[in-house]
């Protein structure tokens, strides 16, 4: 609330060119704050404000903004400016930025940068979107095991305040590979003349940069982890992925998966919706919305060749609506249920006959119930309904209710599957089992509805 109530005053202060007075508020406030009270502004004005503010103050404020108005506003940037910020930026930060501006900006910075720092942005750079190496930085601390703890105590001293992760000493045997590690309690309650071989602790976990970025934040939510060590294929640390970044790529991850679910494409982009223009929406909503119309038009044709049964007995129309609506809801229910089992490493395509099982169990339970409540709906409120002399209510509402029964148990089992399939094929479990399923099971449904139909009623 306190955001919404200063957001106007900055950007007011801001339009009477007071960027001192904005400036002289932010440096008061945590980063996170300042950048979302200032990330409405254009890109030029932020510019201009972090030129007011510390170096240091305004690399941890450009940390926090968005990614997009961070590339924007980095583009505007002089090359003593944008030099400046990446001296400050944390490698991570440092290597995001560099890949997001134009090459040419980046290489006429390149070379006012230290050694140390442009290896980092090349390296860090080098890793894949969507990988561990993508996300991990290389502010550590490791020392090889045969410091004594005094010996470590002095180099943290000196190295402590450039790195990012000091609670946690990673520790490196002969070959500099990485062996173990140790807390900072550990060390300050060790003795001075013991060495870190020693005290070292065992391994929690750890990752190699090629694996999946979404793997590393399920292993440190899994062993309740600050940091993540990042290894290479010879066993060597070549960075570590931090608990604030694993948080980042979580919300980053379920935020795509709610888009897909909803039949939204392409890449999550972390940019507020009313700064995100109507056609870039557009492109993202249109291609799975077309690909549902082509599938609608089968549901059409299942319609229109059972048109002379509808003809006969109108009184079906008035319960495909109920039939539709609970197939797509129960095949929802259990995708979403499998989903979710999928990202917690719960189930496994492996796994898929154990859960066509329990699906199958769960939907007959489902079906009695609900079959049962569509068959009692029609003898209660359809009774001044025309129907053939052959036929009574109770036999409609049997026929009614056993299709919708049907199609509980298939729908269910369907959206149980899909995510497991779609997830065997490398394939986005979420983007595959919510639009699908939708289209998938109103089709099955209208051929169980009419088939059974047909076969009890003989229409």
């Amino acid at each position: 609330m306190i955001n919404e109530l200063i957001a106007p005053d900055i950007e007011a202060l801001v339009k009477e060119n007071k960027y001192a007075d904005v400036a002289e508020f932010l440096s008061v406030h945590h980063p996170t704050e300042d950048a979302e009270l200032i990330a409405s502004l254009k890109p030029e004005e932020i510019r201009t404000l972090l030129k007011k503010l510390d170096p240091q103050d305004a690399a941890d404020i450009f940390c926090e903004l968005p990614d997009a108005l961070q590339s924007d506003t980095a583009e505007l940037m002089s090359q003593t400016e944008l030099t400046t910020l990446l001296e400050k930026l944390p490698p991570d930060e440092r290597a995001d930025l560099a890949k997001s501006i134009p090459e040419s900006q980046l290489d006429a910075v390149l070379p006012f940068l230290a050694k140390k720092e442009r290896d980092e942005i090349k390296a860090l750079s080098s890793y894949p979107e969507g990988t561990a190496g993508s996300v991990m930085t290389t502010d550590y601390i490791a020392f090889p095991e045969v410091l004594t703890v005094q010996q470590a105590i002095n180099r943290i001293r000196l190295e402590g305040a450039q790195k990012e992760a000091v609670s946690l000493i990673f520790i490196l045997d002969f070959e500099r590979k990485l062996c173990g590690y140790i807390t900072l309690e550990d060390l300050i309650l060790a003795k001075p003349l013991a060495t870190l071989e020693s005290i070292k602790k065992p391994l929690v976990a750890e990752i190699t940069a090629e694996a999946d970025r979404e793997e590393a934040s399920y292993k440190i939510t899994k062993y309740g982890l600050i940091v993540l060590p990042v290894v290479d294929d010879t066993g060597s640390l070549i960075g570590i992925v931090t608990h604030d970044d694993a948080m980042d790529v979580v919300e980053e991850e379920r935020t795509e998966d709610m888009e897909r679910f909803m039949a939204i494409t392409g890449k999550h982009q972390d940019t507020s919706y009313l700064k995100t223009s109507a056609l870039t929406q557009f492109s993202r909503r249109v291609i799975w919305l077309i690909i549902l119309a082509f599938f609608d038009f089968v549901s059409g044709a299942v319609l229109q060749s059972y048109q002379d049964t509808l003809s006969s007995l109108m009184l079906l129309t008035f319960y495909m609506p109920m039939l539709t609506d609970m197939g797509g809801n129960t095949g929802s229910q259990s995708a979403t249920v499998i989903v979710r089992a999928i990202a917690l490493k719960e189930v496994e395509p492996k796994d898929i006959f154990r859960v066509i099982w329990k699906e199958l169990r769960i939907s007959l339970l489902l079906g009695l119930v609900l079959g049962l409540i569509a068959f009692l709906r029609v003898e209660i409120t359809s009774g001044g309904t025309v129907i053939p002399a052959t036929l009574s209510l109770s036999q409609i509402g049997f026929a009614i209710g056993l299709a919708l029964a049907v199609q509980v148990v298939t729908s269910t089992i369907i959206g149980a599957v899909l995510p497991l399939v779609s997830s065997t094929f490398k394939l986005d479990p979420a983007l595959i089992a919510s639009p699908a399923l939708t289209t998938i099971v109103d089709i099955t449904g209208l051929l169980i509805y009419f088939r059974i139909a047909k076969a009890l009623l003989h229409l």
